[in-house]
């Protein structure tokens, strides 16, 4: 990457402050982009949701990996319950969404407290393992809360065979007119469901897999406490990537915690931050670290650089830390202050392999917690910083109270926030639509086909805020 007219910058950078500067292209549709990432976790697409207890659940996990990213489950969650987690995203089928299925004896208000657990939005009804019925929140419009699901399903259900091909599976559900399907093995047994939107999906995302073939996740480990023995415990477990995390990576701690870790020897990617400076990267990777993680403070849920005055603008964060694991032979993921898709592509033009997003993700349906309405009816889920009370007091659940009350004195993160979810977007598939087109798209902009490509041809100049509003649209007139 290099700047415009190699004008560079004395100020520090946010994704606001730059944008890219269109080239001379070869690369003539973004289907002739190839986003995989050489960072070794495995990713098709550079997208990792963050390890956030409001953000990254076993939802998450698994539909991520169907398109190819992956979320890292938090630190703040139990080793059996994080193992248990693992073990059940990697029993999920690579393309296949998981069906939320219910016996015909299932009521209404059972059904429609499971509708916004997945992007499909259908509870198919199930009796001796066979798909029965679809009921959908239209099928439970203005209906008692306790009829069961026998009386208000549709049996005008169309099943599709297990293996077959995305573009048939797609052409039977648009030529019946169905939105979904059950997928059913020879003996009519339910394995999973596919929609429309799946279906092609299947045919423009490579999912992340191990090397047995099932869909990738990471886990994170704090720097506190027996760190050694949670970390064998989770590579036990099975996950891809180990997340060793902290606000501030640069600290004594944090490279003791590194050392232990690095002396296991794990058989894969040891991810550690946040920095935000070229030493921090060096002091990480000589500790042990294969990816650093880069980003102090750009969060939505993040209150570091108001209360503490700490933190440094992402994009030039992103841009020294990169060019200095290069030079030793790391990786890095760019942490926070992604809004726009605009933004993950300058993380990339800047050096990073992925970009992790949290508040983002935490307004979907994947998402851990529950839908929620405001009083005019919209959706939104809660979401809390990881260094706020809401999250020290989770954190610290098995500490005396006295200790409890002790560190919640201290808190650096908003404790409770509403995350809405777009109506014509509610699904983390559906934003990550949004945002690998926005990324191959920019990659045709800059004529790259591939990261490496992109990195090195991406041209970037500096905006004033007026540059900055005049590129956004504008839906009514002025």
């Amino acid at each position: 990457m290099r700047f415009l007219h190699d004008r560079v910058p004395e100020q520090d950078l946010t994704y606001s402050d730059v944008f890219l500067v269109p080239t001379r292209s070869r690369v003539g549709s973004r289907l002739d982009v190839d986003l995989t990432t050489d960072d070794g976790s495995g990713t098709t697409i550079p997208l990792i949701a963050a390890n956030m207890t409001a953000v990254s659940g076993r939802r998450m996990a698994e539909t991520l990996a169907r398109c190819g990213g992956m979320a890292v489950i938090p630190q703040d969650i139990p080793v059996d319950v994080i193992a248990d987690v693992i073990a059940w995203v990697k029993r999920r089928h690579v393309v296949y969404d998981t069906p939320l299925t219910m016996p015909p004896t299932g009521t209404v208000g059972e059904a429609f407290n499971l509708l916004p657990k997945r992007g499909h939005g259908a509870v198919i009804v199930v009796e001796d393992g066979r798909a029965v019925g679809v009921v959908t929140e239209a099928d439970c419009q203005d209906v008692d809360r306790f009829t069961q699901l026998h009386s208000v399903m549709s049996t005008e259900l169309l099943t599709v065979p297990a293996g077959i091909a995305a573009e048939d599976a797609f052409n039977q559900l648009h030529d019946g007119r169905h939105r979904l399907a059950p997928v059913v093995d020879g003996d009519g047994r339910i394995v999973g469901i596919l929609t429309r939107e799946r279906a092609l999906r299947a045919t423009l995302y490579q999912p992340a897999l191990d090397p047995d073939g099932r869909l990738r996740i990471g886990a994170a480990v704090g720097i506190n406490g027996d760190v050694e023995g949670k970390a064998k415990a989770l590579l036990a477990a099975g996950t891809d990537v180990l997340v060793v995390d902290t606000a501030h990576g640069h600290q004594e701690r944090m490279l003791d915690a590194l050392r232990r870790i690095r002396a296991l020897d794990p058989p894969l990617p040891v991810v550690a931050g946040n920095v935000v400076t070229a030493e921090g990267v060096t002091d990480l990777v000589d500790a042990g670290a294969d990816i650093v993680k880069v980003g102090v403070g750009p969060g939505a849920m993040c209150t570091t650089r108001m209360m503490t005055g700490v933190g440094r603008p992402q994009f030039s964060s992103v841009l020294e830390c990169a060019a200095r694991a290069r030079e030793l032979g790391v990786h890095v993921w760019a942490d926070g202050g992604v809004r726009h898709p605009r933004d993950v592509a300058l993380a990339l033009a800047a050096g990073a392999d992925n970009v992790m997003i949290g508040s983002w993700f935490a307004g979907t349906y994947e998402s851990p917690g529950d839908v929620q309405r405001d009083g005019e009816g919209r959706l939104y889920k809660e979401s809390f910083g990881m260094a706020s009370a809401r999250a020290v007091k989770l954190r610290t659940a098995e500490d005396t109270p006295f200790e409890r009350a002790r560190k919640g004195m201290f808190e650096e993160g908003v404790s409770t926030a509403r995350m809405y979810l777009s109506p014509s977007r509610p699904s983390v598939e559906d934003l990550v639509d949004t945002i690998v087109a926005g990324a191959r798209s920019a990659f045709t902009y800059v004529g790259a086909g591939t990261l490496a490509e992109f990195r090195e041809r991406a041209v970037v100049g500096i905006q004033s805020a007026s540059g900055y509003t005049e590129g956004m649209p504008v839906d009514v007139s002025w």
